[in-house]
């Protein structure tokens, strides 16, 4: 059947710009230091009208509030931008352009190319028969053509900014050589600058793509099913309700439900599930996921904006522009770093040659320091990392919400588990059927099954699957009766029989008593079955663990966790059997949902810093009062999502080691290359004082720590892990 093609919907009125709050949201490209995020957001907040201005410098955003709403138009901030030396697209449109851009075409290439074939020719003519004045006129070209960008940049970034930028520092520096008769110095660290700023710029674009990856996981178009045939629609044109056809192999196009059909399907992208999961009618399937082998109709309930995939898309977008408290130092010493060092330039230029020192000498020495004082590789230090790291545990199932949150991880000591649906599937299940008389274990299930299916009890509903599981058929009870907190009774087959606990049969054997005593110490609840007044069995039903659990423990262990705490609503006895088979160090049982939170509260002031696992809804107040919120399973959970600090995807505990270990190399990395970055600066602030360094010696190490930073945080996208299978 050819498939039609469905041009989509016409844009509705809020693709604009938000006007009703003031809220703007824009695409910058040519961002390729951290230092440009703040020249950006310092000049646009001195637009008039402008309330505040905030770039996401990993994710190429600004966001701008103005007040009154409506008051700036899109292209003010945009020219403001444009004569920062950059370019700023409303969201709305600028993504895709903005990403298919080609390196070649990057505004820094060209120019830095140009100036570099300027400087080179330079060199080789300066040992040639040629006239001294053609290698120095070659040299300013290279300063003219490579240093317009960072002279203009440097310049809008001081006086519409009030910025004393990297352009600026770079700027005074190079005109300060040529004036010092450095030609070849001043050409050199244009031309290095630039180089520095392109590579710089290049390797970010890797670490955005981890993003840009995951906008790439859904397709663009889907195949509808409607009456008279399959039409190929692009996504954003599906409502709720529409049916897409999804065939072996293909993408899915949209969050749904199965309406008919069964595959089996790759959700690794959205829940790290190494293992593709059964589909039937009924079941949810995500966009962004891959339809392996079957033929499915999915109904779709969530439109192209709202789905799981581009709810992560969101989050980790914030996630990257939020501060870890290792960047927040880094930004406060940088603050004051720079400008000291400005000074310190300054009182080198001028101190020395009042007190009867060569003038030129020290100048030099000035200038090299203003080279120095550029704190790109220790401003990048920390972002870089925090946003490998973020992405690394997205594309594993692990959504992290922020930088101070992935670094708090590093630390936590103590994680408190809720137990039911957590530490335990949370759906009770039949584990014994004993029978006291010559009967069969099956008849004994079988006329419990009978009462309890009139009960709307939880532990009927495990009498019900057991029943069923084993093939069983049981008769409609002529009569009914709940017995509240201790059972029910009913008529079958004309005879009364009774299923409750021990509470509705005083008079128990020693063995009877010794034997239900026995089932709740390992943590079973046991219900009593008898019939026209004599006893003749008991089923026990018990929480079973969650399959992993176990292990899951011993690797918290193993990976430094000091001790573990299980929060439940069940009594000591059932608690207490349940941690005994986990090997948990502290239970703290009959807590009501409401005062699990100050179990957390109590926690967090005995051990100090606290993690907490549970379902993310029902255990919301415990997860925000932990120092960690981690709320589990929740894929297609628009509340878990938002309640935890940190989602894990799909229902699998083995991923909490793995966020420990990448926890705690992110962090490693961050202070490997603050150590590094700052080092690095501390040692040519020695060297320069000693008359060792050099300008083109200054920015090369200045550009060579900024890359090697950026490369050791991007290490993190290719982190590995034993727990890790994507």
């Amino acid at each position: 059947m050819a498939l039609q093609t469905i041009d989509p919907p016409a844009p509705k009125a809020a693709v604009g710009p938000d006007l009703s709050t003031g809220s703007r949201a824009f695409t910058v490209a040519g961002m390729d230091c951290a230092d440009c995020a703040r020249t950006i957001e310092r000049q646009v907040a001195h637009v008039s009208g402008v309330r505040s201005a905030r770039v996401n410098f990993l994710a190429s955003r600004l966001d701008v509030q103005v007040e009154p709403p409506g008051i700036v138009a899109d292209e003010a901030i945009q020219r403001t931008v444009r004569d920062a030396g950059y370019q700023a697209v409303p969201m709305q449109t600028g993504r895709v352009a903005l990403e298919q851009r080609s390196w070649w075409r990057n505004p820094i290439v060209v120019p830095t190319a140009v100036a570099s074939l300027f400087w080179l020719l330079g060199f080789a003519l300066q040992y040639a028969p040629v006239p001294a004045a053609l290698p120095i006129l070659l040299y300013a070209l290279a300063i003219l053509v490579g240093g317009y960008r960072i002279a203009r940049n440097g310049f809008f970034a001081l006086v519409r900014g009030r910025t004393l930028g990297i352009d600026l520092l770079m700027t005074i520096a190079v005109i300060g050589a040529a004036l010092n008769g450095e030609w070849s110095e001043g050409a050199a660290v244009v031309v290095l600058f630039s180089v520095g700023a392109a590579l710089e710029g290049l390797t970010m674009d890797r670490a955005r793509n981890a993003i840009r990856s995951l906008m790439d996981l859904a397709p663009r178009t889907a195949t509808l099913r409607r009456a008279g045939g399959e039409h190929e629609v692009p996504v954003e044109a599906l409502v709720a309700g529409d049916v897409v056809v999804i065939r072996p192999g293909a993408q899915i196009a949209a969050d749904g439900l199965v309406a008919f059909g069964g595959s089996t399907v790759d959700q690794s992208s959205i829940t790290g599930e190494s293992i593709p999961i059964e589909k039937v009618p009924g079941d949810q399937v995500f966009a962004g996921t891959t339809n392996e082998r079957g033929y499915l109709e999915v109904e779709v309930t969530r439109v192209a904006q709202d789905t799981t995939l581009a709810r992560i898309i969101s989050l980790v977008e914030e996630a990257q522009g939020s501060r870890a408290p290792a960047q927040r130092f880094v930004d406060r010493f940088a603050a004051w770093y720079t400008p000291l060092v400005l000074l310190l330039a300054i009182a080198v230029a001028v101190v020395p040659p009042l007190l009867g020192e060569p003038f030129l000498p020290w100048l030099y020495k000035a200038l090299v320091l203003l080279v120095i004082a550029c704190p790109c590789a220790l401003v990048i230090s920390t972002p870089v990392s925090i946003v490998a790291g973020i992405a690394r545990g997205s594309r594993s199932g692990v959504l992290i919400k922020g930088g101070a949150h992935l670094e708090a991880m590093a630390s936590i000591g103590v994680i408190a588990f809720d137990k039911t649906g957590t530490l335990t599937q949370g759906r009770p299940a039949v584990t014994d059927v004993r029978a006291f008389s010559d009967l069969a274990s099956d008849e004994v299930l079988r006329l419990a099954a009978a009462v309890e299916s009139r009960s709307e009890h939880p532990l009927a509903g495990a009498v019900l699957r057991a029943a069923r599981e084993r093939g069983l058929r049981w008769p409609e009870p002529s009569t009914f009766e709940a017995l509240t907190g201790r059972g029910a009774r009913a008529t079958v087959e004309d005879e009364i029989v009774i299923v409750g606990n021990r509470g509705l049969f005083p008079g128990l054997s020693d063995e009877v008593s010794s034997e239900v005593s026995r089932l709740q110490d390992a943590g079973k609840a046991t219900l009593l079955v008898s019939r026209a007044g004599t006893l003749i069995g008991l089923i026990a039903v018990a929480d079973q663990l969650r399959a992993g659990a176990k292990q899951t423990i011993g690797a918290l262990r193993a990976a430094g966790v000091r001790r573990i705490v299980m929060l439940t609503g069940d009594n000591d006895r059932t608690a207490g059997a349940i941690a005994g088979q986990l090997g948990i160090d502290e239970i703290r049982a009959n807590l009501l949902p409401d005062h699990k939170a100050g179990a957390i509260a109590a926690l967090r002031g005995e051990y100090g810093q606290v993690a907490m696992v549970g379902d993310g809804v029902n255990d919301a107040p415990a997860l925000a009062s932990a120092t960690v919120g981690i709320a589990m399973g929740v894929a297609g959970s628009d509340t878990a999502l938002e309640t935890a600090d940190i989602a894990l995807m799909a229902d699998d505990l083995s991923k909490l080691p793995y966020l420990i270990r990448l926890s705690r190399s992110t962090l490693r990395t961050i202070r490997a290359n603050i150590a590094f970055a700052i080092g690095i600066k501390v040692v040519f602030l020695l060297l320069t004082f000693f008359g060792v360094t050099s300008l083109w010696l200054a920015i090369l190490a200045d550009t060579g720590a900024a890359l090697l930073v950026t490369a050791n945080g991007m290490r993190l996208l290719a982190y590995r892990d034993p727990g890790d299978s994507v």
